[in-house]
């Protein structure tokens, strides 16, 4: 070689190297990687990642080349990835072959520089499977490739230019309307207006196994068509509420593609939708997450067989590639609203803005309404909120953990409530199962590989003295009748063996007790303001004037508990004929019965604010960046009211009372 030769090798070893040492720092000052000097078994490959365009497929060709490859890891996202070989022989070899190597995307046609390292064993955590959004469902197979066919060939983009039917070439794609034009300057439809023809004939059957099968409960009477070539997509949007009804369903033709859905409080879902599956959108799904296609050539899929089929594209780095789009027709269809919308997400419903909810539920009177405002207050909220809930509970209260760890090794446990299984792995020593109404709650319990099942505190499908020990933490202060509160204490002794203990936690009315202010009215410094002062006289006036009469079925129980809580200082009282108050969070009870407020987190909370104090009109620009409220039922204990209510029983025996940082707390055990 020339002199001049021996300089660009020089050049280009220190432009490798200085590349290299980069890569370092890089995967470094990320993911807290630590690159190493020696020869090992495991490689990182800075550019060669999916966040750079190179595919699993091509990829695992390189380095297969040099070697049994035991691992191959691609980072959702990352522009490098990782690889492990069977012996440290072969990833020197690799090494040696491939640091500085220039290679083509096959995908993309583009030329880039490959750097390497060596690294120890790389334990790359996954995230952990996510849920759909509640109220969406993704059907396969809803039709047959012969109707795919004859439902994509009824569209003509190019003869019916100058058709009837509305028609649009937009920036991310081609569009076209029926039944209605939906107009993207307002998100809305002309309802005065409709396009002749209606909906195309071809789609009357497909529309009647819709509603057959329950995946619509109307049939719709608009329809746009949208057409996608790869790299096209559409933006993140919710589909207006005042325009359409609940279900909105779509239709995927001619290929399979991602979705992705976000929740206001930044979590997100990415969704396969495969090639002639329908998509059903309703509920929370529908009115609260926005859902949108990224302009993007290739979508990130699960590598197996699973990349093909429904459900959330999980960051399983051992699993992950890169999938071509192909062109994709969606047939959307919708029903035309006819009124406004009357949803419960009032911060981004277009029809409520800048309303307040004027209906609030009254005190129930008998087991129906009790029932009825349990389900509207308590099962369908926490439904919702399932999942910001489960991020703001993970911290197990010290008292709880302890009676589960002084239990018996290999006792029967049954955590009847159990929300999203706080308790469920605290001592491994204890055969543990966990029940909640909620379902989505239940979810989160399996993706954390507990063992939960779905019902209710009132009825727990398991035998009559099976268990050593049950714990219902935070669970019996959402029955809204004495009655109802004693049965969940009595069903809880049920399950109880001969000498088996129960915990239970209620809310207590005194959140200060003994000169000591509890947690809850700690953690928020509530402001003195004058706004303040009249929103909470507003929001939740006091009820002494809201006595139950004696007509009351609840009345009769209730007076032999109050006496015991009369007796303890406790002078507020259950309200009876009128609506329930709204709670003003982080602030003493005023009322035994009332409503109380949680926040779905969507915006970014202001310096110094306490979003949970702070009252906006509903619809305001302040309330959006809140996101939505809801309210969820509570019976707040008295002193002594919870100890009263389980020596009402006479098959049980009060071991333990007292109180736990704002809750009321007994031990039971079975007699």
């Amino acid at each position: 070689k020339t002199s001049e030769d021996r300089l660009k090798v020089h050049k280009m070893k220190k432009k490798v190297l200085r590349k290299q040492v980069r890569a370092q720092h890089t995967l470094m000052r990320h993911e807290g990687i630590e690159c190493i000097s020696h020869a090992t078994q495991s490689l990182v490959i800075a550019n060669a990642g999916l966040g750079n365009g190179m595919s699993r497929h091509q990829l695992l060709r390189i380095v297969e080349e040099y070697g049994l490859v035991e691992k191959l890891l691609m980072p959702l996202n990352k522009p490098y990835s990782f690889v492990q070989y069977g012996t440290t022989e072969e990833a020197k070899k690799a090494f040696d072959a491939l640091n500085g190597k220039e290679v083509t995307l096959e995908d993309f046609g583009q030329n880039i520089v490959l750097y390497i390292n060596f690294v120890e064993k790389v334990f790359w955590q996954n995230a952990a499977p996510t849920s759909l959004p509640p109220g969406l469902m993704v059907i396969e197979k809803i039709i047959s490739p012969e109707e795919e066919r004859r439902m994509l060939e009824s569209i003509d983009w190019i003869g019916d230019e100058d058709s009837q039917n509305a028609q649009k070439t937009l920036k991310h794609r081609r569009v076209k309307h029926f039944g209605y034009e939906f107009c993207y300057d307002n998100n809305n439809v002309d309802k005065d207006k409709p396009l002749p023809g209606g909906l195309p004939e071809i789609c009357d059957l497909f529309l009647e196994k819709c509603l057959k099968q329950g995946y619509i409960k109307h049939k719709p009477d608009q329809l746009t068509v949208n057409q996608y070539e790869p790299g096209q997509g559409i933006p993140p949007h919710i589909d207006t509420h005042s325009a359409f009804e609940d279900e909105i369903i779509s239709l995927s033709l001619g290929a399979e593609i991602v979705m992705d859905f976000k929740h206001p409080d930044g979590h997100t879902v990415a969704i396969m939708l495969p090639r002639c599956s329908l998509l059903v959108m309703a509920g929370e799904s529908r009115y609260l997450w926005t859902h949108g296609i990224t302009p993007r050539k290739y979508d990130v899929i699960q590598a197996s067989e699973l990349g093909r089929k429904v459900g959330t594209i999980t960051a399983d780095v051992g699993d992950l590639t890169l999938n071509r789009r192909e062109t994709r027709t969606s047939f959307t269809f919708r029903k035309v609203r006819r009124g406004p919308c009357n949803c419960i997400y009032l911060s981004v419903c277009d029809s409520q803005k800048g309303q307040q909810r004027q209906v609030q539920p009254s005190f129930p009177h008998n087991e129906m309404e009790a029932s009825k405002l349990e389900q509207e207050y308590v099962h369908k909220v926490y439904e919702e909120i399932a999942s910001h809930f489960s991020s703001t509970r993970h911290s197990p209260w010290p008292r709880i953990v302890e009676f589960l760890r002084s239990l018996p090794k290999g006792s029967i446990v049954a955590d009847v409530g159990c929300g999203n299984g706080k308790y469920l792995g605290i001592n491994e020593d204890l055969y543990m199962v966990g029940c909640d109404r909620s379902k989505n709650l239940v979810d989160i319990c399996g993706e954390k590989n507990f063992q939960a099942f779905v019902c209710d505190a009132l009825s727990v499908p398991i035998r009559s003295g099976s268990c050593d020990a049950c714990i219902s933490i935070a669970v019996i202060h959402h029955f809204s009748t004495a009655e109802r509160r004693l049965a969940t204490i009595r069903e809880l002794a049920r399950l109880l063996r001969p000498g088996g203990m129960a915990l239970i936690y209620v809310w207590a009315m005194e959140q200060e007790y003994k000169t000591q202010k509890s947690k809850y009215l700690k953690e928020k410094s509530v402001s003195k303001d004058k706004e303040e002062e009249i929103n909470t006289r507003t929001a939740q006036r006091p009820l002494s004037d809201q006595m139950p009469d004696s007509s009351s079925q609840d009345s009769a129980c209730f007076d032999r508990l109050s006496k015991d809580s009369k007796d303890k200082g406790c002078d507020a009282k259950p309200a009876a004929a009128s609506t329930l108050p709204v709670h003003t969070n982080r602030t003493s009870f005023h009322s035994q019965d009332l409503l109380v407020p949680w926040h779905l987190k969507g915006g970014t909370k202001k310096k110094g604010e306490n979003v949970d104090t702070v009252l906006f009109p509903a619809g305001s620009k302040e309330s959006q960046e809140l996101s939505p409220v809801f309210h969820r039922y509570y019976h707040v204990f008295c002193e002594g009211e919870l100890e009263a209510a389980c020596r009402s029983l006479d098959c049980v025996r009060v071991q333990k009372s007292y109180y736990d940082q704002g809750n009321w707390c007994v031990v039971l055990e079975k007699l």
